[in-house]
């Protein structure tokens, strides 16, 4: 008997509790989205998704939008798209954050959790490139978006990890 991989069992509830709040119907872009837990988690509450990956997705639901991409070296498939969601979990190339902090449109969310340092401690990721520095994702986002939430902690779910997260929104109006 196989053990289920561990990110594949449900959104992560972090994404759960803020993307809740992005305006219904609204464009989502879910990076470097593995299984597609998150973009078939908001694909299934009405939103427009679009998600990037490296590696083809035979999970995504059909009402997804995807793009195959080496995101770390090719160029970035959606210059001057804005999402009402960018959602980031699990994942880390310092070069794209400012890329992916200028794709929240105005009133919309960006969502990132992913590993820190101290997670070596735990395991896979160890390396520093792939662990943020306590206070990067405040530090990526300042003068940006308004923090709504910030971490920077261990959890036990779904695995042992120390982890960084926020939840962050665009004060920017939409144009009317």
């Amino acid at each position: 008997m196989t053990t289920a991989d561990p990110f594949e069992l449900a959104p992560s509830a972090w994404v759960i509790r803020f993307g809740s709040s992005i305006e219904p119907g609204g464009s989502i872009l879910d990076v470097a989205c593995g299984s597609g837990r998150h973009a078939n988690w908001f694909a299934a509450r009405g939103h427009a998704v679009h998600a990037v990956d490296r590696d083809d997705q035979s999970k995504l639901s059909s009402q997804i939008a995807f793009k195959r991409s080496d995101i770390e070296k090719e160029a970035w498939p959606y210059q001057g798209q804005l999402f009402a969601g960018v959602i980031v979990t699990n994942y880390l190339h310092r070069p794209l954050m400012k890329t992916l902090v200028n794709a929240v449109a105005p009133e919309g969310w960006l969502i990132y959790e992913t590993f820190a340092a101290g997670n070596e401690r735990f395991g896979r990721p160890s390396r520093s490139e792939f662990l943020l520095q306590p206070g990067e994702l405040l530090e990526a986002v300042k003068g940006k978006l308004q923090v709504v939430a910030y971490e920077n902690d261990f959890v036990e779910f779904p695995k042992p990890a120390i982890v960084q997260r926020i939840a962050a929104r665009s004060v920017e109006a939409a144009a009317g």
